[in-house]
C-alpha cells in the first residue's frame, strides 16, 4: 500500500486545571497514540488540540513542544461549549503520514474521556 494522509483522534481530560497536569495528560495521549499506532516523528503532518471552556491555565500546545514536537505545526482551539459534555477534556487530532488503511488505526481515549467514542474499534 502506499503512502496515505489519515487522521487519528484522541480525547483524555485532567483533574485540575493545572499546567503540570495539562502537560502530563497529553504527553500520555501522544505517548499512547504514537505508541499504539507506530507513529514516527517524521510521520506527523500537523496536530490541533481543543480544550473545553474550563481549561484556561496553559496550551496543549505546550505539553507537545515539551514532548518533543516543537517542529510539528500544532494549533489550539476551544471546544464548543455544549451542555452535558465532558469537564475539563482535551481533545486531539492528529495528522500523519502512512501506509496503514483507516481501520488500522487506533483512536485512543483515556481517563474521563474514555466514554466518548465507544463506537470506535479498540
Amino acid at each position: 500500500m502506499s503512502s496515505a494522509v489519515r487522521a487519528l483522534r484522541g480525547a483524555t481530560t485532567i483533574d485540575a486545571d493545572t499546567p503540570e497536569q495539562i502537560e502530563e495528560r497529553i504527553i500520555a495521549l501522544l505517548s499512547e497514540l504514537m505508541d499504539r499506532n507506530d507513529i514516527h516523528h517524521d510521520d506527523l503532518i500537523s496536530v490541533v488540540f481543543t480544550a473545553t471552556a474550563d481549561i484556561d491555565s496553559a496550551f496543549p500546545a505546550a505539553a507537545a513542544r515539551a514532548f518533543g514536537l516543537g517542529d510539528v505545526p500544532l494549533l489550539c482551539a476551544q471546544e464548543l461549549d455544549i451542555e452535558g459534555g465532558t469537564p475539563l477534556c482535551l481533545r486531539v487530532l492528529v495528522h500523519l503520514n502512512t501506509e496503514r488503511g483507516r481501520e488500522e488505526l487506533h483512536h485512543i481515549y483515556l481517563e474521563g474521556a474514555q466514554g466518548l467514542r465507544d463506537d470506535l474499534p479498540e
